[in-house]
């Protein structure tokens, strides 16, 4: 079922990943088959720039900008500061361990999460520090404000002194006993924390840990545990103080972030994360058709299903176009207006694993077989 209903649950007590692997097997044998794709017309340039490989990626990747470099991880403890302009490293550091989340970053300190439930910190490259926390933790760190922040699946959200180690604050959030196997939300809005918990976006002081306010996303339905889950996942669309996120197959909403509302919040059924601009909000649903729904009130502009069943990622806005990955390496370049196919490009024919970014003039994707490309877009 791609990505989607089943794509992943984590217990937080550790007891029920048998029934995730259960329900993923169950939903493969029903996968739809994915749309074909139309004959490729160029109608804006894009060109290959560089390539680079972290190796395998079998974790939630969350590739992170600072300025012109690119920071990456592979699930073997392999991570990489990469300099977009060349494609050539900055640094590169193998940690010999494999990992289950990153990359956080603020351009110095580069932060990750081992499988072994280990906060891994390295200043320009070199491991500096490590600490245990309490849970399994999938959502790439947030480094920031000199401090390195946790979000792990059991919804404990903690706070690091990036140069020490030293351990800030630590705050617990109860809730469901099944969490999402995904990464979730975690961004700094001005002076606040800003924590997808559940189904809410809460705003937090970061000194501390305590909460400013909570604004509603999705809600919780379904009569048992899987049904009810509504976590928010990773892939916002941030424009000043407005963040629009999306609940796992129950919503996308958008959040003032100043007054702690929610703006508004309308149905949707996808598993990954948004992108937008201070006008438009977009998203794929699970079956991979994308929609526009505009910022200020949630009015959906258009949808399209030219890439249905293809497994795309949560999308990136570049220039004139809508940018995703799909299950097969191909990297989409869809019209911003109506989701017109603009050109397509290859890259190593593994799954595209996270939403493609944008690196100074270059766009960065990224597959499962490890493979980093570089384009170039008009």
């Amino acid at each position: 079922m791609h990505r989607s209903l089943f794509q992943g649950l984590v217990s937080r007590f550790g007891c029920l990943l048998l029934l995730a692997g259960l329900l993923a097997g169950c939903a493969g044998a029903e996968k739809a088959k994915p749309a074909d794709l139309e004959p490729n017309t160029a109608l804006i340039g894009v060109r290959p720039a560089w390539n680079a490989s972290v190796g395998e990626v079998a974790f939630p990747l969350d590739l992170r900008v600072v300025g012109n470099t690119l920071f990456a991880a592979g699930s073997q403890g392999v991570v990489v500061a990469i300099d977009a302009r060349t494609g050539g490293d900055v640094w590169r550091t193998a940690l010999a361990t494999p990992l289950a989340a990153g990359v956080g970053s603020d351009g110095r300190h580069v932060a990750v999460v081992s499988r072994g439930n280990e906060l891994i910190v390295l200043d320009t490259g070199k491991e500096i520090w490590r600490q245990k926390i309490g849970a399994v933790t999938l959502t790439a760190p947030l480094v920031a404000g000199a401090r390195v922040f946790v979000l792990s699946a059991d919804r404990t959200v903690s706070a690091f002194d990036a140069a020490s180690g030293r351990k800030l604050w630590q705050q617990q959030r109860s809730g469901d006993a099944l969490v999402l196997g995904q990464a979730g939300v975690m961004v700094a809005v001005g002076d606040t924390l800003v924590i997808g918990l559940g189904g809410r976006l809460v705003g937090m002081n970061p000194q501390n840990g305590t909460v400013r306010w909570e604004a509603p996303v999705g809600t919780s339905r379904g009569i048992n545990e899987v049904e009810r889950l509504v976590d928010l996942v990773a892939g916002v669309s941030r424009d000043g103080d407005s963040v629009c996120v999306r609940a796992f197959q129950s919503a996308v909403g958008c959040v003032d972030t100043v007054k702690g509302r929610t703006v508004w919040t309308k149905p949707a059924s996808g598993a990954t994360g948004v992108h937008g601009d201070e006008t438009v909000v977009y998203g794929a649903e699970s079956d991979s058709k994308l929609i526009a729904w505009r910022r200020a009130d949630g009015e959906r502009l258009w949808s399209s299903d030219r890439l249905r069943f293809r497994n795309v990622t949560a999308p990136t806005l570049v220039g004139r176009s809508v940018v995703v990955g799909d299950e097969s390496g191909w990297v989409h370049f869809l019209s911003r207006e109506d989701g017109a196919p603009l050109n397509r490009v290859a890259t190593d024919g593994s799954a595209v694993v996270a939403a493609p970014v944008l690196a100074g003039q270059t766009l960065v994707v990224v597959t499962r077989r490890g493979g980093i490309f570089g384009f170039r877009p008009e």
